[in-house]
């Protein structure tokens, strides 16, 4: 034992404490290892990248093949039309679940259980049963190569509603209550006693709703058949050829991707944690 101040000692640390942080190293180097080989990969040379046993750091860096990715197709344009989709979805997507989560937490209507449950049963449904329908609803509407066609189909979601409807389940109906005693407006609640109070959920749906969008492929895929609004995923799957696959331009291309989505991610860390942990699963 080791003394340290004014009597306070210093425990070695117990076997099941030196475990858990050794199982937590080795997990931290499971997940992130895919990063690094993808960072390895996209600055390898060209003829490194097929030797055995492969290289774990390159002998020369290559920083050129991110300028190429970008260059090979229209990367640039991919990646906008991404940001745009992503930006305004979630924004839409965010504001429904916020309003809807609030209306089934708070108010009271014939046959809102009813409604929820029927609201989460969509959870159970394949993405693959609606595809042929939302797209006969989105070219019916004449929104084939469009934003608004990326963006509608998907705006209200179950999981986000039912996310929000659990969170604000907590917020207290005594301070509800008391704005509408003091003659405030519904939406004047919502947004000066509600909505300060769910910031946490705020960044859970933001990060869930970005990763989401921006990942999106299959959807994109069915109702783009301009090359000028295809997505980054879209983009992504062109540089992978169908005979060869030229993994510097795949990698540089895929590193860049996902900067936005770790932009995004360490901008609301902090609140996602905090919606994580207070947002329970009680009806």
């Amino acid at each position: 034992m080791i003394k340290k101040q004014k009597n306070q000692l210093i425990r070695p640390p117990k076997a099941s404490h030196i475990f858990t942080y050794v199982l937590m190293v080795i997990v931290s180097i499971v997940v992130l290892f895919p990063f690094y080989w993808m960072f390895v990969t996209a600055v390898k040379p060209l003829g490194e990248i097929f030797e055995f046993p492969p290289k774990l750091w390159p002998g020369e860096f290559f920083w050129g093949n991110f300028a190429k990715s970008m260059s090979v197709t229209d990367f640039p344009t991919y990646f906008k039309n991404s940001i745009i989709v992503t930006s305004i979805a979630t924004i839409i997507t965010v504001f429904i679940n916020l309003l809807a989560g609030y209306a089934f937490a708070k108010y009271k209507f014939k046959g809102k259980e009813l409604m929820f449950l029927i609201v989460l049963s969509t959870l159970m449904i394949p993405i693959q049963v609606t595809m042929i329908p939302n797209f006969i609803i989105v070219s019916k509407l004449g929104l084939l190569n469009t934003y608004a066609g990326l963006i509608l189909p998907t705006c209200a979601e179950a999981f986000g509603l039912f996310l929000s409807r659990q969170f604000m389940s907590e917020i207290p109906d005594e301070l509800i209550e008391s704005g509408r005693m003091d003659g405030a407006s519904e939406f004047h609640i919502f947004s000066k006693i509600v909505f300060p109070n769910v910031k946490p959920l705020l960044g859970v749906l933001v990060i869930f709703t970005v990763m989401w969008r921006w990942n999106d492929f299959q959807w994109p895929l069915i109702i783009l058949s301009d090359k000028k609004m295809y997505t980054v995923q879209l983009g992504l799957s062109m540089l992978n050829g169908v005979n060869y696959v030229n993994w510097n331009d795949l990698m540089s291309a895929a590193l860049i991707s996902i900067i936005p989505v770790l932009i995004v991610f360490f901008a609301f860390q902090k609140q996602f944690v905090q919606g994580i942990t207070h947002t329970g699963i009680k009806g």
